[in-house]
């Protein structure tokens, strides 16, 4: 058996041993050695478990923000080109002809932007502006939209009276729509 000398003092180490080291033996080794042994599975799991129940209490809430993102932001398009179509009324002295869901309303060029009418509602289909149609005069339509009815029954909340039945913003076939004219 050979002795190395250590700050703590000499150490016995066997050339020929391989056994595990000795409990005792590390806790005299200098900290720089005994930081190389890196973490325990026990460690590592209460981590794991840490993150895991942060995720779980970040999701709803992440879940409800993106929620009311893109109601809000179909609310502020709805209003947007509410004030185009008036605007094109007033001026005109009426309402552009019917359109086709998706396609951007004729005589609307100089009222509305192509893009944002063009690039779909936040609450998934098409924009749709309907004139005639419905049995109302005027209104915006969401054409095929993707979202759940509860998505679309907190945009009516919002805005009219909650209930898609009635009111300016309700149920339409293949879609909802807000009314500028009944």
């Amino acid at each position: 058996m050979t002795k190395i000398a250590s700050p703590q003092g000499c150490l016995p180490v066997s050339l020929t041993e391989t056994a595990a080291p000795d409990p005792f033996v590390l806790r005299r080794l200098p900290a720089a050695r005994r930081a190389n042994r890196g973490f325990t599975l026990v460690e590592i799991m209460i981590v794991v478990v840490i993150i895991g129940l942060l995720a779980a209490l970040a999701l709803p809430a992440m879940t409800r923000v993106q929620r009311n993102a893109k109601v809000t932001r179909f609310i502020s398009d709805l209003r947007t080109f509410s004030q185009a179509f008036e605007a094109h009324a007033s001026t005109n002295g009426g309402w552009p002809p019917d359109g086709v869901p998706g396609s951007f309303p004729t005589g609307m060029t100089g009222d509305l932007k192509t893009a944002a009418w063009a690039g779909g509602t936040s609450l998934g289909g098409n924009w749709d502006w309907d004139y005639l149609q419905f049995g109302i005069t005027a209104g915006i339509s969401v054409h095929e939209p993707t979202v759940g009815l509860d998505l679309l029954t907190e945009v009516d909340r919002r805005i009219d009276d909650g209930d898609l039945t009635s009111g300016n913003f309700r149920r339409r076939s293949n879609g909802y729509i807000y009314v500028l004219e009944p």
